[in-house]
């Protein structure tokens, strides 16, 4: 792709994200510019024909590099960019070095993926022509795009095949069954996770691209999904989104800017995790739940209906009973029929921390339409992922909850579903597996 101006790419979505500059504003430092100069120039074109100030102020924060290193993870609290690609992958060799060796290896990728540069460093031709690229080509050329890649541990991958099992969180458990769950294994578990965030597809899709060519031999690919329009907003610098029933979604989720909601909710404390485990502190855990939604059915169903669903007006996003969207849910008003104005089984009554014991979860989902059933019905929906401190502790009360009364129940189904312990960030010099490792 050349980059005479600003792309039609690059613009896609770039209303709405001006906010956004401030969060990730010098976020592409000298120690990304480093490693992107084998790269292709990124060319900004901010004198570009046509382009205003706002546009293309809006443009380069949707190009912007995010740093790799840090205390925790890029792509957790990170403002959501717009696309997904997560991937969970089983290992298939037994050789515990092969493992090891293929964290260092994915380091050192991802970090440079992340900067905008190849995967390796001359990686699309620098091999010559009788070996085969190390890297993919079909991003060269095309900037950052906000890349963040966080990685995830299975419970399955502590058993004992690579002598991890002292090393396995005690929080790291597989979740239970739910009332209602209809899971398809091909859909569900894994022993690592990849999540690679975008504002550009491209970019999101060659990242995961090259670490799974990476790891031939060594892991395949068990499942994978593209995600596409945010579900939540993890920053206070953006809008609510939409899912794709058309509500607005996560109103109230945690955001990068509460240090200490992010404290007790999200991130694991010092004294959570003790002994061979204590490599998971400053991590967090990451619940996966591809949740389809049968699209047509609510397609039909009335405006009012919806509405007591969800608990929430549909255009402005404000809990019933109320006027905006920020307003706090009143669940002891009532409606003119002396029924309660937010019904009993409505969503958003049934997830408030205010009913849960003060349980709340970082939420970072995404739609996906991933074509059709075959019998000429949308295979649309959800693909829900939040990160908590303790899934036993938040999630599974939560989703018990939701399982036994939400009325949402009735248009969704849960098929597929995951956890995986995602650790802390690195410091220069580290790469991932070097504390599970050690």
């Amino acid at each position: 792709m050349t980059d005479d101006g600003l792309s039609r790419r690059r613009l896609i979505g770039a209303s709405g994200t001006a906010a956004v500059a401030g969060v990730v504003a010098g976020a592409s430092g000298a120690g990304a510019l480093a490693l992107r100069g084998d790269a292709v120039s990124r060319g900004d074109g901010a004198a570009a024909a046509g382009a205003t100030p706002s546009t293309t102020a809006s443009a380069l924060a949707l190009d912007a590099a995010i740093p790799f290193r840090g205390a925790h993870q890029a792509g957790i609290v990170t403002p959501a960019q717009d696309r997904l690609h997560f991937v969970a992958l089983d290992v298939v060799t037994t050789d515990r070095d092969q493992l090891r060796q293929l964290l260092e290896d994915w380091t050192r990728a991802a970090e440079r993926m992340t900067a905008g540069a190849e995967a390796a460093p001359g990686g699309l031709v620098g091999g010559g022509p009788n070996r085969a690229p190390e890297d993919t080509g079909e991003a060269y050329g095309l900037p950052a795009s906000g890349l963040t890649i966080t990685i995830g541990y299975g419970p399955s991958l502590f058993d004992d095949r690579f002598g991890l099992a002292a090393k396995r969180p005690a929080a790291l458990q597989e979740l239970p069954p739910f009332t209602g769950d209809q899971l398809d294994p091909r859909r569900s578990g894994g022993d690592l996770c990849i999540q690679a965030c975008a504002n550009d597809p491209q970019v999101a899709v060659h990242a995961v691209r090259n670490l799974v060519r990476l790891g031939f031999g060594v892991v395949a690919v068990r499942w994978s999904q593209l995600g596409f329009g945010r579900t939540s907003s993890t920053s206070t610098a953006q809008a609510t989104p939409r899912n794709m029933f058309g509500f607005k979604d996560g109103t109230n989720n945690l955001k990068a800017e509460e240090p200490e909601g992010l404290a007790q909710h999200v991130w694991v404390g010092d004294s959570d995790e003790t002994g061979a485990a204590a490599w998971m502190a400053g991590g967090s855990y990451l619940v996966a739940r591809r949740i389809r939604m049968h699209i047509e059915v609510w397609d039909r169903t009335s405006l009012q209906e919806q509405e007591d669903v969800i608990g929430r007006d549909k255009k402005e996003g404000a809990p019933l009973g109320a006027t905006k969207e920020f307003d706090t849910p009143d669940f002891a008003k009532k409606g003119p029929d002396g029924a309660p104005a937010i019904p009993v089984t409505a969503h958003v009554r049934l997830a408030h921390e205010s009913r849960l014991g003060g349980i709340r979860l970082l939420r970072r989902g995404y739609n996906f339409t991933d074509g059709s059933d075959g019998v000429g019905h949308l295979d649309a929906g959800l693909f829900f992922l939040a990160y908590m401190r303790n899934p036993g502790k938040q999630f599974v009360p939560m989703q018990r909850a939701l399982a036994k009364a939400d009325g949402l129940n009735e248009y969704i189904e849960h098929n597929g579903s995951a956890v995986f312990a995602c650790p802390p960030g690195l410091k220069d010099g580290e790469h991932w597996g070097q504390a599970l490792f050690a």
